[in-house]
């Protein structure tokens, strides 16, 4: 399949008439945020849920405004960023991968190593998680939808690790008509599929095992703009070396581009030497 790497040029200005927030005054405590929003949840009913949907769960209000407001500030800084891709037939769109967050969002690493948001997490999913490695650039990332066309098919986010993949998708800026479509209980052959879709807004929250989930973003129109934050937690960090070839060569191709991939990768063989 060939693959179209396009680079993408939007002034810093036109993305904020977009996006509209004011930038906060300073990042809130990850952890305290997060704890004082999900106390607030009846996570019992919700793990029930969860189970109940196959490993799938959508909260429409999830963070905290001020969380919500630091997310778009940092969406807004990274825009310069975004790598490009177009692979025909599947996807269209723009990534920034953690190596990215890391140097100029760290609020966002953070809110990803909070253990409150963890250990909550934990309680929906009945499984100890745990963050990937830091050779994963996929660990959390941002997606920009913002060319008429831009879009992501049908696929499952697939784990290579030795265990489960669990992704947290959380909204961040949607003014566009993109819905999340997926499709409940595929991998259960004893109970039919149940599809769904939905408009997540900033601030909302899908969680779901990445094997168990087929799902889609469907195409934005002209003039549309949506972002998107995932995360990324396992249950086994270990990758067998085969595997950590495909995971590398689908990021590079499919989101982040080679450089930012295998970059990384030299630089971390280069700290051990």
């Amino acid at each position: 399949m060939s693959t179209q790497v396009e680079e993408h040029v939007v002034s810093q200005a036109s993305f904020q008439q977009v996006s509209g927030a004011p930038a906060p005054a300073a990042a809130p405590e990850a952890d305290r945020v997060v704890a004082g929003r999900t106390r607030q949840f009846d996570t019992a009913g919700l793990h029930k849920s969860f189970a109940d949907q196959g490993a799938f769960l959508y909260m429409e209000d999830f963070l905290a405004p001020e969380v919500t407001a630091q997310l778009v500030h940092s969406a807004r800084a990274l825009l310069d960023e975004v790598n490009r891709n177009y692979l025909p037939g599947h996807k269209q769109g723009g990534s920034v991968s953690r190596h990215t967050i890391d140097r100029l969002a760290p609020f966002i690493a953070e809110l990803y190593r909070s253990k409150e948001l963890i250990g909550w997490l934990e309680q929906l999913s009945g499984d100890k998680l745990m963050v990937s490695p830091a050779d994963d650039p996929h660990a959390y990332a941002l997606y920009y939808y913002m060319r008429p066309g831009d879009h992501i098919g049908w696929h499952y986010d697939t784990s290579y690790y030795d265990g489960r993949r669990y992704t947290l998708l959380l909204g961040v800026i949607d003014e566009s008509s993109c819905r999340l479509d997926y499709e409940l209980h595929t991998r259960n052959p004893d109970v039919p599929d149940v599809p769904g879709s939905v408009q997540i807004p900033p601030g909302g929250l899908v969680f779901f095992d990445g094997d168990k989930l087929r799902h889609r973003i469907t195409p934005a129109a002209a003039n549309e703009f949506r972002v998107s934050l995932t995360f990324e937690y396992v249950t086994d960090p270990n990758m067998r070396p085969w595997r950590r070839f495909i995971s590398n060569m689908k990021d590079a191709i499919a989101y982040f581009g080679f450089r930012q991939v295998f970059r990384q990768m030299i630089k971390g063989k280069g700290a051990g030497a």
